[in-house]
């Protein structure tokens, strides 16, 4: 069967999800008949030239595929058979032809994707052997055609694949940096933007964090009439029985030729930015194989220092572009929240007329520029819901000289308030700090200030600055040197999600100001209950760990890797105290986690000396090596001070050895799965206690401690032995917010029973 040149062939336009209506217009653009528009798809008509023209020069679609047959009733494999058999598929494989099927949809009997291809393969193999063809071969990687098939409520659309792979791949970018919009999604990008129309008018165009540079590629094709596709060597119709080579060749020398005459008359003007060197280095790559190396500038920069280029004409708006990172990972937020405010600081008093297209899977960091967009658009970034956010730059000549007045104040209730902060945000003009976060940021100057005495005397360089003192920004600051560690206590469902995000971007704006640090210094997780094996999850990988100092310990803290830090910090006063009981004691320390009790314990005090041996158990291999660093750091003799992993319930049960200090610190619950049975504070603490007085020695002193909030001491305990609460005298000034953060009791044997033991 041969295709006439004229003849209208029935085509279908793949697109990412967001772009069909783009598509669409791409597509009469380029001389075809678009009809109905599906989710991630255009119908289309054309002739066979259309068809070609579409595979070369959409900058929008991912494939283009001739249509051969729409059933209807596909509901089992045996009509999904009958139906890829009742093609002539001599009309479109030739001989020998490899093939591959990609199928997608399903039915009640039809439920894998591998399955479905499988039986329409058999259905095509069956026709054509049946016709006296040969049997093709199945060729995943590299077919000569791609067949196409669909299958969604009962209708199935067969059909060639004319592309082939994704036209989206158009062949120049091999070194993808760090995730790379694909080349389909930036040209939408740059289309929603209106570069197409600002690029005939000659207007520049700059992106701050041009990565691996597609969008700045994908604008330089387009300003220069580069087809998207002429670098391909091959596409799916190669080896369709239909094509026409001479037609393609026809196609492929215009395409050529109006891409040599686009480079020489472009007077686009496309610059790029970034920090990172190595995607610096691929955009550089990347554009040398698009064939368009001399049409970009691209250069180091961080987003804070970014200006107009001086090269570019002040009378000449034009636009800028960009996709930066929007924080997958909670723990990347301090820094993004900076990011933003930088850029729309930057944006402000460098780009004033110009436009800015900011694509974001995160609109809540988009309002941290500080600039109002005038139109969004939603889209997808793969798996991530997105928004791009269209926004004019107001020209600061422009904007209304204002007078100083009483709403200018730092005062929180001044701040961000009235007409006079509409008025700034609406021309431009970095906002303030909104009443709420002013109050945020006072709140935390006057914790510092309260503290300040205390850390100077004490000289504390690890204390909490804030624990939810305002309701509404329900967080816990605590200070590790110049690192600041954020815990995010999670919103109940009565609180609105989205006023709980934008409360969180505010304090994270607030924080490096106040404190003045930078925003990668500030960690955050979320503080939330965990239940099963949660409890116990690594939150990251990044090993970075660095030393703290507590009265003559050194220790070792990890603030992003894991829920708790390595050192608690409301417990430092029960640190201290053990400290001053230690000298020549025999010291046992159960539950240990990283040891940091232990490590005080066996520094004792300068003049007494410490404990004279200890040991440590705990059940985690992690904090026991992490233990045992802190005893390395601390110059702690391994054979003096060893540590055990067990269960402390078990170990207290089978353990004969006798101390003279214990301390015990066990969590509110517990189901490890290296422990034979759960643990609850309240409901096994009567055990613990009595077990570990069994291997005090007479004389000696456990001290017990948890964090159960609401935790209620046995009776029986006070009756059978000498119990003292101590709790209230184990706070130090940073943690009397919280006077039931913990609990903490001295416990020794009762003086008859030690006499008589």
């Amino acid at each position: 069967m041969e295709f006439q040149v004229a003849e209208k062939l029935d085509l279908l336009a793949t697109c990412p999800k967001g772009i069909e209506l783009l598509l669409a217009e791409e597509l009469t653009q380029l001389e075809c008949e678009p009809g109905k528009t599906t989710v991630s798809g255009v119908h289309f008509g054309a002739d066979l030239a259309g068809a070609y023209r579409a595979c070369l020069w959409s900058r929008l679609a991912n494939r283009v595929i001739l249509c051969l047959s729409r059933v209807d009733g596909i509901e089992t494999p045996e009509a999904l058979h009958d139906a890829a058999a009742a093609i002539d598929w001599q009309a479109h494989l030739g001989p020998g032809s490899t093939i591959a099927v990609d199928f997608h949809g399903r039915s009640e009997q039809i439920r894998h994707t591998r399955f479905g291809a499988q039986t329409v393969k058999d259905g095509i193999v069956d026709r054509l052997v049946a016709a006296g063809s040969p049997r093709p071969n199945v060729e995943i990687r590299d077919p000569d055609v791609r067949l196409y098939a669909h299958l969604h409520r009962g209708r199935l659309t067969l059909g060639i694949d004319l592309s082939g792979d994704s036209l989206h791949r158009r062949g120049y970018r091999r070194d993808a940096g760090h995730a790379p919009l694909k080349e389909n999604l930036a040209a939408a990008l740059l289309v929603r933007a209106g570069w197409p129309a600002l690029a005939r008018q000659g207007a520049p165009l700059v992106d701050p964090m041009c990565g691996s540079g597609t969008l700045l590629i994908e604008a330089g094709m387009m300003a220069a009439d580069i087809a998207p596709n002429l670098l391909r060597e091959r596409f799916g119709f190669s080896h369709w029985v239909g094509h026409d080579p001479a037609l393609w060749a026809d196609l492929r020398r215009e395409a050529t030729a109006r891409a040599s005459f686009g480079r020489k008359r472009m007077n686009n003007l496309l610059f790029g930015f970034d920090q990172s060197p190595p995607a610096l280095a691929a955009a550089k790559a990347n554009a040398m194989r698009a064939g368009i190396p001399a049409l970009m500038t691209l250069e180091g920069s961080s987003v804070n220092r970014l200006s107009r280029p001086r090269v570019l004409d002040p009378e000449q708006p034009g636009l800028v572009i960009t996709n930066p990172p929007y924080g997958e990972r909670l723990g990347e937020l301090p820094e993004l929240v900076r990011l933003y405010a930088d850029l729309g600081e930057r944006l402000r008093q460098e780009f004033g007329r110009w436009r800015v297209a900011l694509f974001t899977a995160n609109p809540d960091l988009g309002h941290r520029l500080g600039l109002r967009s005038h139109k969004q658009y939603a889209l997808r970034n793969g798996p991530l819901e997105a928004k791009l956010l269209l926004i004019e730059v107001p020209d600061p000549a422009s904007q209304p000289q204002r007078q100083p007045g009483p709403g200018d104040g730092a005062s929180a209730g001044d701040e961000g308030q009235g007409a006079g902060s509409a008025s700034r945000e609406a021309y431009g003009e970095k906002p303030s700090r909104s009443a709420g976060a002013q109050m945020f940021a006072n709140r935390l100057e006057k914790n510092r200030k309260k503290l300040s005495k205390w850390l100077k005397r004490s000289g504390e360089t690890c204390y909490r600055l804030y624990d939810a003192d305002m309701p509404e920004y329900a967080l816990a600051i605590d200070i590790y040197g110049n690192y600041v560690h954020v815990q995010e206590y999670a919103a109940p469902k009565t609180v609105d999600a989205g006023q709980a995000q934008k409360r969180l971007f505010e304090a994270l704006a607030v924080i490096p100001d106040v404190l003045e640090l930078d925003p990668s210094r500030v960690v955050i997780k979320r503080r939330e209950r965990q239940a099963g094996k949660a409890q116990y999850q690594k939150q990251g990988a990044s090993g970075q760990r660095f030393e703290v100092q507590e009265g003559r310990a050194r220790l070792w803290v990890n603030l992003r890797d894991y829920l708790d830090t390595g050192l608690f910090l409301d417990h430092r006063p029960v640190r201290r105290m053990l400290a001053e009981m230690a000298p020549g004691k025999r010291f046992l320390n159960l539950f240990c986690y990283t040891a940091s009790a232990t490590v005080q314990a066996a520094l004792g005090s300068e003049s007494e000396g410490g404990a004279s041996d200890s040991v440590s158990v705990d059940l985690s291999n992690t904090y026991l090596d992490w233990a045992r660093d802190n005893f390395s750091l601390n110059r702690l003799d391994p054979s003096r001070h060893r540590v055990v992993r067990d269960d402390c319930l078990r170990w207290l049960e089978t353990a004969s050895s006798e101390f003279d200090l214990i301390f015990m610190d066990p969590p509110t619950f517990s189901n490890s799965k290296k422990m034979d049975d759960t643990l609850d504070i309240q409901r096994d603490h009567v055990a613990l206690v009595r077990l570990a007085m069994a291997r005090l020695a007479p004389g000696g002193t456990l001290v017990f401690s948890n964090n159960q909030r609401r935790f209620v001491l046995d009776a029986g305990l006070a009756e059978q032995f000498e119990v003292q609460d101590i709790s209230r005298k184990t706070f130090d000034p940073d943690f009397t917010r919280r006077p039931d953060l913990h609990h903490c009791f001295v416990i020794r044997h009762r003086a008859d029973e030690a006499g008589a033991a």
